[in-house]
């Protein structure tokens, strides 16, 4: 997990290609934070390491290799980032920010990295296939040697238009196109003079934007909004779950591309946003969530359980057939989450992996596939958070999984830990929250993120002895150092989980049933993903989530 950012100015940024709505509603306040402010948003996603790095175009200049560049460190002298309007008019700014929870690598790495071509990346994600990543690499150092072998064309058919010698291998749109796993990057292609940024198709991984206004023209990406951020409008408050003012919004998911020219007619810097297609067609296929077959078979519906004819006998074996390919796809996309890092001997802990648990249906697959894939030797903790104490519906339900998982798989050592909450005494804790959750704003949006949050943390208490859940004398205190969570993200909205679902069932039928879960998959990187990542990433957590 990684926290990134970019600052933009001196640049008249054209995004008519784009079709957004929000830009001309803009608030004509704009939000005041500084450097540091950001840093130390970013830095609570990644503890590991931060680093800043400028670059600067400069306007007048013949030579081809003009850019500047100049590398901070987290120490650099804070500025306030106002409008832009005290930047030099010769030059075109660009600051990167990126700071590194490092779970895969032998090696320390440090963003913003540079490569010898003078490309820029700061990339927050993994890399589960589609690139190849050694067992010792770091999935950033990887994607930045692919990056840098693509052709610097800056248009979207290059297979027909790139002159590059035949020298490249593909596009950044290819590259991008078959990572497997979630992403959010931003990348600077020095030869093409072209910055690139987006999110994975399902938005699985944060990435805010600022798009440049009349009243504030930079133009900003971030993974969160700076915590201590302070609003020029005194109507903030944080009783009302929403500031007034909407300065962030989710980046829709896809790839970007913005080419910086000089205009002649004015002889400063112009560039357009552009919006590229997937090059992928199986991610295109996951996108549209188009069924081949949407409405079932009365046969496949109707089962005598008395008897059984040899047709219904072989329904239910090709439905078992289905079903074990599912548990057989999770397992692996299990596997690939969790023995991929190299953290567990690094850090010598003995709880490298814990996941956030409701005794539900989701997150007891999830407990149970992970002791499949997971070393005997480590211990899995189990994260439940109760605003009412033991007689919380989830912590009943919690207690009871816990039983089932001991039974199911004795040798594994669990422990729940129990996470206790009030939520009328959380003031500190629902600020924060509140800047992270943001652009969402409402009352459901701010209690999931406190509940995420709350989870992430770890912080609650646990029975000494297993065998007494409930005996008050052997509590003790106990943080889970567990630096990957599991989740069952987008597990209702795949399978139909929620009460609308049957709901829509009822009145529609199979195939309005099969719109609302289409229209839930097609949103849920502005519904929840996003949202979800900032709240656990800002603890120094990785998310991971099982699709």
């Amino acid at each position: 997990m990684c926290g990134i950012a970019l600052l933009v100015s001196g640049i008249r940024i054209c995004l008519s290609s784009l079709n957004l709505d929000s830009i001309s509603s803009s608030s004509k306040s704009h939000l005041v934070f500084s450097v540091d402010d950001l840093k130390a948003a970013l830095q609570r996603r990644g503890p590991d390491s931060l680093g800043t790095m400028k670059l600067l175009l400069p306007l007048h200049s013949n030579s081809s290799n003009s850019t500047n560049y100049r590398v901070s460190s987290f120490n650099e002298e804070s500025h306030v980032l106002d409008n832009g309007s005290d930047m030099p008019e010769s030059f075109a700014e660009f600051v990167f920010l990126g700071a590194t929870l490092q779970l895969r690598g032998v090696s320390p790495v440090c963003q913003p990295l540079m490569d010898s071509s003078r490309n820029v990346l700061v990339y927050n994600g993994e890399i589960f296939g589609g690139i190849e990543v050694g067992i010792d690499k770091n999935d950033t150092e990887s994607l930045m040697q692919s990056l840098g072998n693509c052709c610097s064309c800056r248009s979207q058919e290059h297979r027909t238009t790139c002159d590059f010698n035949g020298q490249a291998k593909g596009s950044i749109v290819d590259v991008l196109s078959v990572i497997k796993g979630p992403w959010a990057i931003i990348y600077w292609q020095e030869s093409s003079k072209t910055l690139w940024f987006g999110r994975d198709a399902f938005g699985r991984r944060s990435l805010l934007v600022h798009w440049p206004t009349m009243e504030d023209p930079r133009f900003l990406l971030s993974s969160v909004s700076p915590t201590s951020s302070r609003l020029q409008d005194s109507s903030f408050e944080v009783e009302n779950g929403s500031s007034g003012i909407k300065f962030w919004e989710e980046l829709s998911c896809g790839i970007y591309s913005m080419s910086v020219d000089v205009k002649k007619s004015d002889g400063s810097f112009h560039s357009e946003i552009k919006k590229h297609e997937w090059t992928n067609a199986m991610l295109k296929e996951l996108i549209e969530w188009e069924r081949v077959s949407i409405e079932p078979k009365p046969a496949e519906l109707n089962f005598s359980h008395s008897r059984t004819s040899s047709a219904e006998l072989d329904i239910n074996s090709s439905s078992s057939v289905l079903a074990q390919n599912v548990l057989t796809a999770l397992r692996e996309s299990m596997l690939r989450r969790i023995s991929l890092y190299n953290i567990y001997q690094a850090l010598k802990e003995t709880v490298p992996v814990a996941v956030l648990f409701s005794g539900g249906l989701d997150s007891m697959i999830i407990a149970a596939l992970l002791d499949q894939c997971l070393d005997p030797n480590y211990e899995i903790d189990l994260l439940n958070v109760s605003f009412d104490g033991e007689s919380a519906p989830d912590r009943i339900s919690a207690k009871i999984g816990l039983k089932e998982l001991r039974r199911v798989a004795p040798l594994r050592r669990w422990r729940l830990v129990h996470i206790d909450a009030d939520l009328s005494k959380l003031t500190w804790e629902t600020k924060r929250v509140l800047s992270l959750i943001n652009p969402a704003n409402t009352y459901m949006d701010l209690n999931i993120g406190i509940a995420l949050w709350l989870a992430a943390r770890g912080e609650g208490w646990i029975c000494k002895e297993s065998n007494n859940e409930t005996d008050e004398d052997k509590r003790v205190n106990y943080t889970s150092r567990a630096r990957i969570l599991l989740v069952g993200s987008g597990a209702d909205e795949q399978c139909a989980g929620y009460g609308r679902h049957k709901t829509k069932y009822r009145h529609d039928s199979w195939l309005g049933l099969h719109k609302e879960m289409k229209l839930d998959m097609q949103r849920i990187w502005k519904r929840n993903l996003g949202r979800d990542d900032r709240c656990i990433a800002d603890t120094g957590k990785e998310i991971s989530v099982l699709r």
